[in-house]
């Protein structure tokens, strides 16, 4: 991929010129210079490259020698195994589900693979008895994680849709780490849905203070658009759209730096619990 095609945001768009601030960059220099000799001399590393404006910039910009994208069955099983193990940041998602107790019956998992997030809370949680539980992903892992669901014995308590619109009304949607894979808006996804469901819990939302980035992430043979977005609008959008933020936390094992542009930063993962308004304002 030739990076002359990447180049966005990072010093056109510095608004801060003070002399502080132009002596930490110039401090920065080596750093950056080193994370851009190891992108070139260790190619197999290149977890994150390019930076762009939008997902479509980016997927004009993979390999042609690798696939494009997520819908892939090829990708499906990757990282299956480890996913559906309980990971520290999942505790925050484990307790917030937990202390909503019977108010959540009915779980929307957008992005929930083949039922990773399922299978891992499922040990400390019940969650074959105490939910009904229908997965949104792309049309490959639906396909992927129905043929899974049933050699595990989960036909019956998993569901799978390639379309947020046909989904079932939620008392919650989850999205683990899914928000940096979606070409959407908070807003865009909550108006797609039947009824805005009263709770959201957001896990693994890739930020960053600056402009939304959009980068390519490796995984397997595909190259897969990553949105780092940009933290403000991110939440204006999601209070634009009826939620209120209620909790939130930070992950700082999922931080993430583009080798290919280490002057972006690196990103902060974030989690959020989100409770929907009602017309007067008040938290439903």
């Amino acid at each position: 991929m030739s990076l002359a095609k990447s180049t966005l945001l990072p010093l056109p768009l510095e608004r801060d010129r003070s002399p502080r601030r132009l002596l930490s960059r110039l401090k920065s220099l080596p750093a950056i210079a080193a994370c851009r000799s190891e992108f070139w001399l260790r190619p197999h590393h290149r977890s994150f490259m390019g930076a762009y404006r939008t997902f479509a910039e980016a997927i004009a910009a993979a390999p042609t020698s690798s696939l494009a994208g997520c819908d892939h069955a090829e990708i499906a099983e990757i990282g299956f195994a480890t996913m559906c193990e309980l990971a520290i940041w999942d505790y925050p998602v484990l307790f917030w589900l937990d202390r909503l107790g019977d108010s959540v019956t009915d779980i929307l998992d957008v992005g929930g693979h083949m039922g990773t997030k399922f299978r891992a809370f499922d040990p400390h949680l019940d969650v074959r008895s105490r939910y009904r539980w229908t997965i949104v992903e792309t049309p490959a892992i639906c396909a992927a994680g129905r043929r899974r669901a049933e050699a595990d014995g989960l036909a019956g308590a998993l569901a799978f849709i390639d379309d947020p619109a046909k989904a079932p009304a939620a008392d919650l949607l989850l999205a683990s780490g899914v928000f940096q894979y979606i070409d959407a808006s908070f807003g865009d996804l909550v108006a797609r849905l039947e009824r805005p469901p009263a709770h959201i819990l957001l896990n693994k939302v890739a930020t960053r203070t600056g402009p939304t980035v959009v980068t390519l992430e490796r995984i397997g043979a595909a190259h897969v658009p990553y949105q780092i977005r940009s933290l403000g609008p991110f939440l204006d959008d999601a209070a634009a759209a009826g939620y209120e933020v209620v909790d939130e936390w930070t992950i700082p094992d999922l931080s993430h730096r583009v080798r290919s542009h280490p002057e972006l930063g690196r990103s902060v993962s974030r989690g959020f619990y989100l409770r929907r308004r009602d017309e007067t304002g008040a938290a439903s």
